[in-house]
Parts: C-alpha cells; structure tokens; sequence
C-alpha cells in the first residue's frame, strides 16, 4: 500500500513540475534593435512593410520556448495584413528569427496587441522589429 502511494505521490509531483516549467515568464520590456550592434552577416531583414512596432513584452519559460507580446500600428491607409515575414527578432548570440507561421488583418491606422511564437531557443529574444 505505502509503495502505491510512494508512486503516485511521485507522478503527482513530476506531473506539478513539468507544468510549472511550460508557464511563460516575462523577460523584459523593449529594447530597439537599434541600440544592439551585432552583425547581420546573412544581412536577414523583415519585408518592408507599414508596420510599426509601438512596443513589445518579451517572454519564456523555462523549455526554451521564445514568445512577444507586440504592439503593432498599421500605418497604411487601407487594410493590411501582418505576417510572419514581417517580424524578426535578435537573439542574444546575434541570431535574427521569423516567428512561427502566423497572420492577422489589420484596418487602416488600426493598433493591435498580438502573441507572437518565435519556437525554442536556448538564447533569450533581446529586440523584435519590423522594417517600417
């Protein structure tokens, strides 16, 4: 019987701790990509676009997963829409990365707050941008 709850009280506590370890933690707030100087060997740039990034939270957890919370100004006149080819992100060791696949439409002047995924990394996200 003792070895019984020994077992579950064991997957009870795994099970706890792998949970905690998929929340998202938040990083830091904005920092323009601008103010980092690392080189862009592959010269990997967003498409030019009429987004502007107002700001932006960036977040982990603990698995490595990457993720912005991101303000987004659609400054064109008409109707856009936001993609993935849109935004990059800097990694600390100087990595540029899209997001994962996403999109979202966007009226005219309209600002947006949106999640964005950019997958796993072992190195945090410092600055997301777009080519505005």
């Amino acid at each position: 019987m003792i070895k019984y709850l020994f077992v579950l009280l064991s997957l009870i506590s795994f099970s706890a701790i792998s949970t905690e370890s998929e929340a998202l933690n938040v990083d830091q707030v904005s920092v323009p990509a601008s103010d980092l100087s690392f080189p862009n060997d592959r010269n990997t740039q967003p498409t030019r676009s009429n987004f502007f990034i107002k700001n932006y939270v960036l977040m982990s957890n603990d698995l490595g997963e990457r993720w912005a919370v991101v303000t987004i100004e659609n400054n064109s006149a008409g109707r856009r829409t936001l993609s993935e080819k849109h935004i990059l992100a800097l990694l600390a060791d100087g990595k540029r990365i899209f997001p994962h696949d996403f999109s979202h439409s966007f009226k005219a002047h309209e600002t947006l707050s949106i999640t964005i995924a950019f997958g796993q990394n072992k190195f945090p996200i410092l600055s997301v941008y777009t080519q505005y």
